[in-house]
């Protein structure tokens, strides 16, 4: 197994550099079943905020790009049943991702609550706004 940058992913999927998304090409199609590709849980939400404030990719568009990299038997994902969870979540609700995947793990890690100053993400990501 061998781990991948976010960078790495970025110059991969928007193929936007001449130089590096031929690089970035050759070592992800290098991967297979038996030499993985690591990709951790800050990668993944580097790469939801830079697709959408870098490239002005939309919900529905990073959503289906989270769940082909999920689907991928060439990448292990750190997390990925709370990434299974927090897509759809993300997907259909007006919080960041980031503010997504903290409710989702902190409910995974057996919270009742999670507790947050910010009313939007109390509102959009099913946390508890303190007053």
């Amino acid at each position: 197994m061998i781990g991948i940058d976010t960078n790495v992913l970025v110059r991969y999927l928007t193929q936007d550099d001449p130089i590096q998304s031929p690089k970035a090409t050759r070592l992800i199609e290098s991967l297979t079943p038996g030499l993985q590709g690591y990709i951790t849980l800050v990668s993944v939400i580097e790469l939801v905020w830079v697709l959408s404030g870098c490239y002005g990719c939309g919900r529905v568009e990073i959503a289906e790009i989270l769940k082909r990299l999920l689907r991928a038997e060439e990448f292990v994902i750190a997390e990925i049943d709370v990434l299974q969870e927090t897509i759809p979540y993300y997907e259909t609700s007006h919080g960041d991702f980031a503010d997504c995947l903290i409710e989702r793990l902190t409910h995974k890690a057996g919270c009742r609550q999670t507790f947050t100053f910010d009313r939007g993400v109390a509102k959009h990501c099913g946390m508890t706004l303190i007053q």
